[in-house]
């Protein structure tokens, strides 16, 4: 799910399940003991409860004392699926496939109206399985608001891991800014500045409520897009809780996307709530300039965006420069400006000195309520730049984890 590269050893933090299994929330293998073809049930042992339907939504997010899911068996999404046909594949990612699937809900809704899902289906070679399976389900599974992807429920049927998703029509913000070809079109400005801000909700909520939540792997592959553009924030395979009242961090093996995660976490393995910040901060340069964090087709010492790219973003005229190509300069300049400033303190190297997500929420709300008129340059350049069109082409981007060749497994090793 989201492991890009890791560390070879764990200083010796419990894992994401063992919190909430101190919590009275758990998984086990009893939750197989569902159906064999008929409808789902849940299991009697299993400590997850049916999805109710038609849940109250919350505008404010909530966290639910016990993960609230429907128990799939494996005969029903093989159904919705088509059998897991191939032209049912939205992508595959590192848990596995991700297929799009209709689920007929005549049992359970008055009017008989269906619903469409997105499936992961663990690859029995993934090297990331049952413990990421188990941490998507102990904290997607608990937690509500609406900019978080909503997990519907899972199926654990002898070998089988399966994860069932609401579908997002316009998939993963990563496919909108570097996709290629007729069908992909740059995000006009408002838009960009509408997903930033849902994206930068949906973290502040993970890190105010009681429980922090370090989401540890914020990337453009992981926000996902509804049908009118609302971020929400997809994948919590490596999701940890953050440190108790008396501690300061979280000391775990380096697990993430290079080129995201923070430099103090690279260096040391300490995570910190506001490690999650730095790579928002990277997101926010993405968003800039369309370009990846990570892309060795790009010239020598260009290859890490934020190590390139940090000494335009101080620059009014240098950052202009460097705005993606894709805008044809159709954005508020005062505004771009103001972006590049929270992105370089996102990005600051010492995380006590970044802003909290909160205080990132409210700099996004201020400049979107400014709302000054785009300017159009008088000359249109209806090119991208080089970079753009060197990088990988995208191939099937699923709306649930996109990969892509540049965001390859990296091995770390930590310092003695």
């Amino acid at each position: 799910m989201g492991i890009c590269w890791s560390s070879s050893s764990d200083n010796h933090s419990p894992s994401t399940t063992e919190h909430f299994s101190s919590a009275g929330v758990s998984v086990s293998q009893t939750t197989s003991n569902t159906t064999s073809s008929g409808g789902s049930n849940t299991s009697g042992d299993s400590r997850f409860s049916a999805a109710s339907g038609g849940s109250e939504v919350h505008p404010n997010g909530q966290i639910l004392p016990a993960p609230n899911l429907r128990v799939f068996s494996f005969v029903e999404l093989k159904a919705a699926t088509k059998n897991f046909r191939s032209d049912t594949i939205l992508g595959e990612g590192g848990f596995g496939m991700v297929f799009r699937g209709w689920l007929d809900e005549k049992t359970t809704s008055k009017n008989g109206s269906g619903l469409v899902i997105a499936v992961k289906k663990l690859n029995s070679e993934s090297m990331q399985g049952l413990q990421e399976w188990q941490s998507e389900v102990n904290f997607l599974g608990r937690l509500s608001h609406p900019n978080l992807v909503k997990l519907i429920g899972y199926c654990w049927e002898h070998e089988e891991l399966l994860l069932v998703y609401e579908f997002m029509q316009k998939g993963s913000l990563e496919n909108h800014l570097f996709g290629r070809g007729s069908a992909v079109q740059a995000l006009p400005w408002d838009t960009r500045l509408k997903i930033l801000t849902g994206a930068a909700q949906g973290l502040a909520f993970l890190h105010s409520s009681e429980e922090k939540v370090i989401y540890r792997d914020l990337k453009a592959s992981n926000i996902l897009l509804d049908g009118s553009y609302n971020a929400k924030i997809s994948d919590f395979g490596l999701a940890k809780m953050g440190p108790s009242a008396s501690q300061s961090h979280v000391t775990t093996r380096v697990m993430g996307t290079y080129g995201y995660a923070a430099p103090e976490y690279v260096a040391t393995g300490h995570l910190y709530v506001k490690s999650d910040v730095y790579g928002f901060g990277v997101v926010l340069v993405e968003m800039l300039t369309g370009l990846r964090a990570l892309d060795t087709n790009r010239p020598s010492g260009q290859h890490n965006l934020i190590d390139w790219i940090k000494p335009h973003l101080s620059d009014r005229r240098k950052l202009k420069n460097v705005m993606d190509k894709g805008l044809e300069g159709k954005y508020p300049s005062k505004a771009a400006v103001k972006i590049a400033q929270l992105a370089l303190t996102c990005l600051g190297a010492e995380h006590k000195m970044r802003p909290s997500m909160k205080e990132v929420v409210e700099t996004l709300e201020e400049i979107g309520s400014a709302n000054e008129r785009p300017r159009e340059r008088r000359v249109r350049s209806s090119h991208r730049t080089a970079y753009r069109h060197s990088e990988q082409p995208l191939h099937h981007r699923s709306p649930l984890h996109p990969r892509q060749a540049g965001n390859q497994a990296y091995q770390l090793s930590l310092p003695a």
